[in-house]
């Protein structure tokens, strides 16, 4: 994609202008950090163009709030008094679960995570967002927990222009395949390699 310029351009009828104001569905996903981070950059953009954003977290506990979580619901505020923007609805779906599996029992757990599905899932048939953040979503596809076939479907099939961005390791080969946009993350190196944690500001 040089300068931005398609490789391909298909023969499907639509105009550059239809064909570019398509929505998209990306999943950023592999082993190393920042593809939440690299979605949330995303958000940003869509809230600067005035589009109604909603992030539905599903493996942050109630009481973990990430910058990325304080900006944003500044931003809704900055939104809701001035105009200026898009609205922004942030959810956490989970209750400390994550890829580490922590806390409570695992049919609980589920059980929260179809429940956060359920609810994205009525706010898709009803347009009322027009960019999703499903953060760390891969994993209750993974672990099986939420049905991937009736994920691609519902996300294959939304209607409107509806963009979704899903993060997360481990994402399922049919998500992939749905996706217009896969990211890969790999690490080059990491400071954990040398011993350090995790740092205020740049972790969180």
């Amino acid at each position: 994609m040089p300068k931005g310029q398609p490789a391909v351009v298909p023969d499907d009828g639509l105009t550059t202008r239809q064909r570019r104001n398509r929505p998209i569905l990306a999943v950023h996903t592999g082993e190393m950090k920042g593809k939440s981070t690299a979605a949330f950059g995303m958000a940003l953009r869509a809230w600067n163009q005035g589009w109604s954003i909603g992030v539905f977290q599903f493996v942050k506990s109630a009481k973990w709030r990430v910058g990325e979580e304080s900006a944003f619901r500044a931003l809704g505020e900055l939104h809701a008094t001035t105009g200026q923007g898009g609205s922004v609805e942030w959810h956490k779906m989970g209750e400390g679960w994550s890829w580490a599996r922590k806390q409570g029992i695992e049919d609980d757990h589920a059980e929260r995570a179809r429940e956060g599905w359920a609810e994205i899932r009525r706010r898709l048939a009803e347009q009322r967002h027009d960019f999703y953040v499903l953060d760390e979503f891969s994993y209750p596809l993974h672990w099986g927990w939420v049905d991937v076939a009736d994920v691609v479907a519902t996300l294959r099939d939304r209607p409107g222009r509806q963009h979704v961005v899903v993060t997360g390791r481990h994402a399922p080969p049919e998500l992939v395949a749905a996706a217009d946009l896969v990211v890969e993350m790999t690490k080059v190196k990491h400071p954990m390699d040398a011993g350090q944690k995790g740092q205020r500001g740049i972790e969180w």
